[in-house]
This record gives C-alpha cells, structure tokens and sequence, in this order.
C-alpha cells in the first residue's frame, strides 16, 4: 500500500512520534551516561553497559493490541527507514532520525516448519528461523545494521572527520561491519577486522577482503583477537563493533520481534533456542522478548534454551555447576561459538535471574551431533548452517533432558548460511576431519559425484532407469 495514498491521519498512526531519553547504564554500579558518546563499558567501574529508554514508561500508553496493529501495518506501507529492523523503530534506537537509518535488506527472515521426516528423526515438529538470509549471510547483520546507523548519526551530529570500526571476529562479525561501514562515506569510515589465523573459512575470509577492510590475521582463538580489540577500544579513539558494544544488541532484538510477529504475537508454550557463542545473540533475544511483554504486545515470555558444543561450553558449565569459569576452546564446527569467555556472560546472568529463573536452559551437543544435524536439516531440504545444526541437536538434547513439553511451538535459530560451512561439509564427505574433532562420519550421509561418460545408455543404466515401451 502506498504510504502516500493513506489518510493523513493513518499515516500519523503508523509514523514513530515517540521521544526517546536514551542513556547508557552500567550493569553493576547503576551509573547512567548520554547516548551521544562512544562508550563500551562502564567508565567508573569498567563493568559492561546497556542501553536503556528512560521515557520508555510512555510507550505503554500504546495498548498491547495497538502496537500489535501498528506493525503488522508497517510491513505493508512503502517506507524505506521501517523495512528492517528499524520497522519496530520505538524498540531499536529511537534517539537516532530516520534519515540517518542505514537500510541493506536485513530482517524479516523467513520462519519454515521443518520437513516432516526431519520433526521425527528429531523428536518433535518445530519451525527454523532462516538469518542466513541477511544481507552478509548472517545473524549479525541485525547488530551492525543499528550499529552502523548509530555512527552514521554521529558522524552527522558530532560533526566526525574520521572513524575507525573495528571487531574481532570468528568469520561472521567481519563480514557484516565490512559490509556496512563499506556504505558509508569513504575516506570518513575504516574498516579493520581481526581474526584468528586459520580458523575462519574461507568463504568467511573473502567477504571482509571483498568489502574492503583491511585484515588482520594473529595467532590464536576468537578470544585472543577480543582481548586486543578491547585494550584498543578503550585507549584508542576506535568504534567497537563486536556484541560487547551495546548499540550492536538493540539491534539484534529485532530477532525476538520478528518471531513474535511471525506468531501473531502468541508466545504461549514457545520455546526459542539459540546458539551461545559470545552470549550476545541470547542476550537480545531475552531483551527483545522482554520489551514486548513489559509492553503487553505478548502474553507471556517465552521459554529460552541456549546450546553449545562439548568443545567451547563454559556457559553450560555454569548453568549445572552454578559457578562460572572460562574454559579452553578446542576445535568445533560450530566456529561462531568456539569462545571460551564469552563476554556478554555478565548480562545473561543478569536477565536470567530478574526475569528468566524458570524459563532458562542450557544444553550441551557434541561435534558428531552438530555434523549429523546439519547435514539431516539440508538433506530434508533446508538452509542450515553448523550453528544451526547445533541448535537443531540441541532440540534433541532438550527433549532428552524434559526442557521441552510435547505439544510447544519450537523455534530454531539457523544463524549463518549453509554455503559459508562447505569446507566442513566437504571434511566430512572426504573423512579429512583432523583428530581433535572427534567427528566420525556416518556413511549413511556421505554423498560425493559420480563420473561417468557423456552416454545416455551410461547414465540410464546407472540410474537403473526402465525404458519406455512405445
């Protein structure tokens, strides 16, 4: 529907009118800053900061059903600054104008009900979300999209001449800041990313070379390459683009919304599942479901599970040993979740002791498992990537463990997609797996060409194909 074509008075319904009081407050000690700065934790107490609305008491005023009406009216209006993440604009980044939003198709994956087959060799029928299907491939386009808007409105309002963004990385953080700031003006904005050395794939690798950034490869795991990039954050004039930044987290809250959405905003019996890498991703998803209850746009707070593997589990650990410890990664497919001190710990800790006491679980899978169930998802016709392979192992875990009732609308998240994992699909078919894996594949799934001549009789004898009698 053209949004010039409505009454003056619908068009005022839909527009945001709301005026945000944005701060940062720190997690710890309550101190609160303005939002017009470049902050990453707290200056006092060097403890990680949130973003919070002070006027968010007069979003209420809205009724839950209003709001519900609002976005679902949204999506159908032609108006570019609301077509992402930003279309539930009140709940993003309200302080920055629209003509400053940064727009690259991300959000509003699709949510698919997986294949029948696949409901039963897991345990229970479900739904996968596809982020895959953002602009760089991935989940983190969702951060970077409110990210990179935010230093765009800064730029503007604080008149900046240069900017360094930078992340640390294990493939798909890189490839969406690349991306992002690669829109913005150049010569203003540079890109630096820092991975470590060999353990990002290849397809990963190309998409920050391909935006332009420049690449920075050191020994080590993700954790070593966060180290430095937070000692330069705080001494260096840089911006942080990694989760501990909390502009990347208002962002990847529009995951919860979108779900909400795509369930006509019935969270009753929903269970959410989410890969627990850095702790960033299940942090916003925990607020995002948050905001829409305070908010009365849902009915209750769904269920959250978060997953990770045998080889990088130190929030696992904790969630039975009520005691955190960081732990020493060893080598995992999943690579987006091999990280052993994942810094947004502190908030999920937080979250789930104001708000998610009973609602909160943690599983554990191993590396065969995440193997297995990536390669079932895509043999039953989906798009998942290791991380969502985890997570699909993960519904099988938690129904082994009674996390999950019989009967709950199941949601995974399929954070990347599937083609920027090729490599391992490849170890697998090749059993080129080195040993510290400890994956053994299952021949039942092993699949490679077969070459023949270019012969019709060949190939129909090979297909054990009949022969029509005319």
């Amino acid at each position: 529907m053209p949004y010039s074509s409505m009454s003056k008075e619908k068009q005022k319904e839909l527009m945001p009118t709301h005026k945000a009081d944005m701060v940062f407050e720190c997690l710890e000690c309550g101190r609160t800053y303005h939002i017009d700065q470049f902050l990453y934790i707290c200056p006092k107490c060097k403890s990680l900061l949130k973003i919070i609305d002070k006027n968010f008491y007069q979003l209420k005023k809205v009724s839950g059903e209003e709001w519900r009406r609002i976005f679902d009216f949204r999506k159908m209006i032609n108006c570019e600054f609301l077509k992402g993440i930003f279309l539930f604009y009140e709940l993003i980044l309200p302080c920055i104008p629209s003509d400053d939003i940064i727009y690259l198709g991300e959000g509003h994956t699709p949510i698919v009900r997986a294949n029948e087959d696949l409901a039963e060799l897991v345990g229970t029928d479900f739904f996968i979300k596809y982020d895959g299907l953002n602009p760089s491939a991935s989940f983190k386009d969702r951060g970077m999209a409110s990210a990179v808007s935010f230093i765009n409105y800064s730029i503007k309002k604080r008149n900046i001449k240069q900017l360094l963004g930078i992340c640390a990385s294990t493939g798909d953080t890189s490839a969406a800041a690349a991306l992002y700031l690669s829109y913005l003006k150049k010569g203003v904005v540079k890109s630096v990313v820092l991975l470590p050395q060999g353990k990002v794939t290849s397809q990963q690798l190309s998409q920050p070379l391909g935006s332009g950034a420049t690449v920075i490869e050191i020994p080590g795991v993700f954790d070593d390459c966060m180290k430095i990039v937070e000692e330069l954050s705080e001494n260096y004039e840089v911006f942080l683009l990694n989760s501990k930044n909390p502009v990347r987290i208002m962002g990847q809250k529009s995951y919860s919304y979108e779900i909400a959405q795509q369930l006509d905003f019935d969270t009753r019996d929903l269970v959410v599942l989410i890969p627990i890498g850095n702790a960033g991703n299940i942090t916003a998803v925990m607020e995002g479901f948050l905001d829409l209850h305070r908010l009365e746009i849902i009915p209750e707070l769904p269920q959250i599970i978060g997953i990770q593997s045998r080889h990088a589990n130190p929030v696992f650990r904790w969630y039975k040993e009520k005691q955190y410890h960081s732990v020493k990664v060893r080598p995992s497919v999943a690579q987006a979740a091999m990280i052993g001190d994942p810094v947004s710990f502190p908030k999920v800790f937080r979250l789930v002791s104001e708000n998610f006491q009973d609602k909160f679980f943690v599983v554990e899978v191993t590396e065969q498992e995440i193997m297995r169930y990536m390669l079932e998802a895509n043999r039953h016709g989906h798009i998942v990537c290791t991380q969502g392979g985890e997570t699909i192992a993960g519904v099988k875990a938690a129904l082994r463990e009674g996390y999950i009732s019989r009967g709950s609308k199941v949601v995974v998240d399929s954070t990347s997609h599937q083609l920027k994992f090729s490599g391992f699909q490849q170890m697998y078919f090749e059993n080129k797996f080195p040993k510290g894996y400890e994956i053994i594949p299952d021949k039942v799934l092993l699949n490679s060409p077969t070459q023949l001549p270019a012969s019709v009789s060949e190939i129909a004898r090979f297909l054990h194909l009949k022969k029509i009698k005319k």
